[in-house]
């Protein structure tokens, strides 16, 4: 495995500097070819994304989302990576000119939760940036691979600079030795170890992490939009998303009745079964992620919390699903409401008021993304009191969901500036400036000696 990753990399390593310098319009033009390839191979992409993975709508999404991603970043592209035009400087003889460097060669380490999606939400900007690159997703879930494959080598010009690399952990901590620079997504544990590794290497390291993200609803919340959208936004893809809701404070005049409504809407929620068109609520994707869940219940059922519905792992065709979990009587003791938790679970807290409810939410390692749904006066007021990157108000997982929104991980949910937005192209370039002086200038004692 050593060797031929080493090899894929030295390959892209040697057209990387000819793609650097097409330009960036030469750069547009390829991708749209290939955008092109995916719409052809969109039938292929989903069946293999459905296949591993269990769910149908979602790997359309995927599919659709890629295409999304090298429009909107071309078109970002066109005005960010423009030839830089000088400017003046405070000396006003001296001109400034901004002449960025791509980085050579990124490497891209992307999980099992949205296996296409996440294996190049990094690489198209970092393509258009001018890098080259190479992917290595997860080995869970590698039944879109071929179709992919097909894709980028049916356009040379990015076959030349993109490469899948396919293998387990030890194929990721070689990727991480043989690149300029690493984007991981995943767990904070193996984040931690791909933050150093790369540290040994001296390359920077984009880390996406873990992410508990808490909703608070307080008593001036709209309770039927609450509860629609964070059923939504805990159970999507069933819960397997870093920015799935995972806790929710509820203020105490409006608890029970907020419980009831999530309760009713959750029992309504279908399991994808037998085929995954059949319902809304996939399988777990990797089946130890059920043991997991399964463990954070039982400790939180232990230490007296109540299950209000859901809860029991089914056997479906082989593979294992949890119909919405809603989870009442719990507190921060227990790992549910501490530890990542991955699944379609919703802990609900109660809390005793809103000064309360910001306390809890902000109670936590973990700062990728929340929610806050209050009247809009109130949520303005909330909002920004959150300790996470990207805040949904009144709607949840806006983060994903709005891709120009800039935003970074707070505390354990990552490193790097923002992969939204139009930074996520600028991550990919070393920042040179040509600093040309226009006019003589009156020599310093030291130039005549």
């Amino acid at each position: 495995m050593t060797d031929t990753l080493a090899a894929q990399a030295g390959a892209l390593r040697l057209h990387a500097g000819d793609w650097a310098r097409r330009g960036v319009g030469e750069r547009i033009a390829v991708l749209a070819r290939w955008s092109a390839e995916i719409a052809a191979r969109r039938p292929a992409l989903v069946a293999g994304l459905a296949r591993d993975t269990g769910r149908l709508a979602l790997s359309e999404m995927e599919v659709g989302a890629v295409l999304s991603s090298i429009e909107r970043h071309s078109g970002w592209a066109r005005e960010l990576l423009a030839q830089g035009q000088e400017r003046s400087s405070a000396d006003g003889a001296v001109a400034i000119q901004d002449a960025p460097v791509p980085y050579g060669l990124v490497g891209v380490v992307s999980p099992w939760n949205f296996p296409l999606q996440l294996a190049l939400i990094d690489a198209v900007p970092a393509l258009l940036a001018g890098c080259a690159v190479l992917v290595k997703p997860s080995e869970l879930t590698p039944s879109f691979v071929p179709a992919l494959r097909e894709s980028i080598a049916a356009v040379p010009e990015l076959a030349a600079v993109l490469s899948i690399v396919e293998g387990g952990p030890a194929a990721g901590a070689e990727l991480v030795r043989q690149v300029d620079a690493v984007c991981f997504t995943g767990s904070v544990r193996t984040g931690r170890l791909v933050a150093a590794a790369a540290a040994e290497q001296f390359i920077p390291a984009f880390l996406e992490l873990g992410g508990k993200d808490p909703a608070i609803v307080t008593a001036t919340a709209d309770l039927d939009v609450a509860s629609s959208a964070i059923l939504w936004g805990s159970t999507a893809n069933t819960g397997q998303s870093c920015m799935s809701l995972e806790r929710v404070y509820v203020e105490a005049p409006v608890a029970e009745e907020f419980v009831e409504r999530l309760v009713a809407k959750a029992n309504r929620v279908r399991l994808a079964v037998p085929e995954p068109a059949d319902g809304e609520l996939g399988p777990f994707i990797d089946d130890r992620q059920a043991d997991v869940v399964a463990a954070q219940l039982a400790d939180a059922v232990a230490q007296g919390a109540t299950i209000r519905c859901g809860g029991q792992i089914e056997v479906h065709g082989g593979r294992r699903y949890l119909r919405p979990t809603v989870v009442t009587g719990v507190n921060h003791e227990m790992t549910l409401m501490s530890v990542e938790t991955f699944g379609p679970v919703i802990p609900i807290m109660v809390a005793d008021s809103v000064e309360d409810a910001v306390r809890l939410a902000n109670d936590s390692e973990y700062g990728l993304s929340g929610a806050v749904f209050a009247d809009p006066e109130q949520a303005a007021l909330i909002a920004p009191r959150l300790l996470a990157g990207g805040i949904s108000v009144n709607d949840v997982c806006l983060t994903g969901l709005v891709p120009e929104g800039e935003k970074q991980a707070f505390k354990s949910s990552g490193l790097g500036p923002s992969r939204m937005g139009p930074a996520s192209l600028r991550r990919f370039l070393r920042q040179r400036v040509l600093l040309t002086r226009r006019s003589p200038r009156i020599q310093p004692w030291w130039y005549d000696v």
